[in-house]
C-alpha cells in the first residue's frame, strides 16, 4: 500500500474522522469536567457529531437534491436524514436551553456550578435533615412516654381517691 492510497483512504472519510474525533472529544468533557456548563457543551459536541454522522450517511456521491422534473434521470439524494437531523437540532437546542436553565437555578440554589460542591452541600442538607428528622422522631417519642407516664400517674391517683374515698361515686 502506497503513502498516496493511504492518503486518499483517509481524506475519503475524513468527514467520518471528523464524527470520531468530535464524539470523543464531547464525551471526554462529559466525563472529566465538573463545571455543569462545560458539560452541556460537551453533550453538545456529541450531539453535533451525531448529526453530522447522519447528514453524511444520507450523501450519495454523484447525487443531486430531490426536486424532480420531466424527463430528468438524475440520482437523487434521500432527503429523510436531512430532515431528521432538522428535527433533532430543534431538539438538541430544546435540550441546552433547559440543561442552562437547570444550571442558573442550581447556581441560585448552592452559590456554584462545579459538580463537586453542589454534591458536598446537598450531602450536608441531607445530613442536617436527617440530622433534624432524628431529633424530632426522639422529641415525638419522648411526648408519648410521657404522655403514656401522665396516664398511668392520672390512673393511679383516680384509683387512689376511690379507694381512699369509700362512698363508692367516681371521681377523678
Amino acid at each position: 500500500m502506497s503513502l498516496a492510497t493511504i492518503a486518499d483512504a483517509f481524506f475519503g472519510l475524513f468527514n467520518y474522522w471528523i464524527v470520531i474525533v468530535l464524539m470523543m472529544i464531547g464525551f471526554y468533557i462529559v466525563i472529566s469536567h465538573d463545571n455543569l456548563v462545560k458539560k452541556l457543551i460537551g453533550l453538545n459536541l456529541f450531539q453535533t457529531s451525531v448529526f453530522i454522522f447522519y447528514i453524511s450517511m444520507g450523501k450519495i456521491a454523484g447525487s443531486t437534491a430531490p426536486i424532480l422534473t420531466e424527463g430528468d434521470d438524475a440520482v437523487y439524494a434521500h432527503p429523510l436524514p436531512h430532515v431528521l437531523i432538522l428535527t433533532a437540532i430543534v431538539v438538541g437546542v430544546a435540550t441546552m436551553a433547559l440543561g442552562l436553565a437547570l444550571v442558573v437555578r442550581i447556581h441560585e440554589a448552592y452559590g456554584s456550578i462545579e459538580e463537586d460542591d453542589v454534591l458536598a452541600a446537598d450531602f450536608e442538607t441531607q445530613d442536617s435533615e436527617a440530622a433534624t428528622e432524628r431529633a424530632r422522631q426522639r422529641s415525638a417519642e419522648a411526648r408519648q412516654q410521657a404522655g403514656a407516664r401522665d396516664d398511668a400517674d392520672d390512673g393511679h391517683r383516680a384509683g387512689g381517691e376511690r379507694a381512699d374515698d369509700g362512698h363508692g361515686d367516681e371521681r377523678t
